[in-house]
């Protein structure tokens, strides 16, 4: 399967025209010593190559930068604020109605850039020019753990554990550093994570089991999520 971060599509391939649109969005944040700070914007590509891969679509290149705040303690993590985030994907709609898209799925590769769920909410009010999906969504990925036979939790396997470095290892394995095979970190109870940041948990930045991962896992996650999505084209086409 081609992990291709930026396309090679050009302006007369066929995909480009009235097809569905995916978009990944990632983030620039730290994931611990063995993982890049991009790896939520190449797992967000990985899917949407995978998409591609499994259904007519036309895709887009990642937005490489998310909401990231409450790593802000780890060096190298950059962020932007909810409000650019929601007026980058909201110009992205709006330049792709202008292009006669059939709909634009977000593919959304960090769970910190919650305000994706009330961008869709707004674009998909009615006479809307065209239909969004957020992808995967909570039930998506618990899913795809267990079509990967993955068995921790996504709570308990929250950051850089067993499911991101499975899918680095499946996809972008030279980005992957040793130490995940003795990095795993337990936080069950993170109920203040937003208030007092991630550093307050995890002296490494990862809770998770990255020791479990391998290839087949992220491989196979990784597969499912690209099949998976024909339910959501669906909705989008009406069909």
């Amino acid at each position: 399967m081609s992990r291709r971060v930026i396309p090679d599509t050009t302006s007369t391939d066929p995909a480009t025209a009235r097809s569905i649109a995916v978009l990944p969005i990632g983030s620039f944040e730290q994931h611990g010593p063995y993982l890049p700070l991009g790896t939520d914007t190449l797992i967000a590509s990985a899917i949407a190559s995978s998409i591609s891969q499994h259904h007519k679509v036309f895709q887009l290149p990642p937005v490489t930068f998310g909401c990231s705040h409450e790593h802000a303690a780890y060096p190298g993590t950059v962020s932007i604020s909810a409000t650019t985030l929601a007026a980058i994907v909201t110009d992205i709609i709006e330049s792709l109605s202008q292009q006669n898209t059939a709909g634009l799925i977000i593919v959304n590769g960090h769970g910190g850039n919650a305000v994706l769920t009330n961008v869709v909410q707004q674009a998909n009010q009615p006479k809307a020019p065209i239909n969004v999906g957020l992808y995967p969504s909570r039930e998506d990925w618990a899913e795809a753990r267990n079509a990967a036979g993955i068995q921790s939790s996504s709570h308990d396997d929250m950051h850089a554990g067993e499911l991101e470095t499975s899918i680095l290892l499946a996809v972008h394995p030279d980005y992957l550093r040793d130490g995940w095979q003795t990095s795993d970190h337990t936080a069950s109870d993170r109920r203040y994570l937003t208030t007092i940041g991630i550093h307050a948990y995890t002296p490494t930045g990862v809770i998770g089991y990255p020791s479990q991962a391998t290839e087949t896992k992220g491989t196979q996650a990784i597969d499912h999520l690209g099949r998976n999505a024909a339910t959501l084209i669906g909705l989008l086409t009406g069909q």
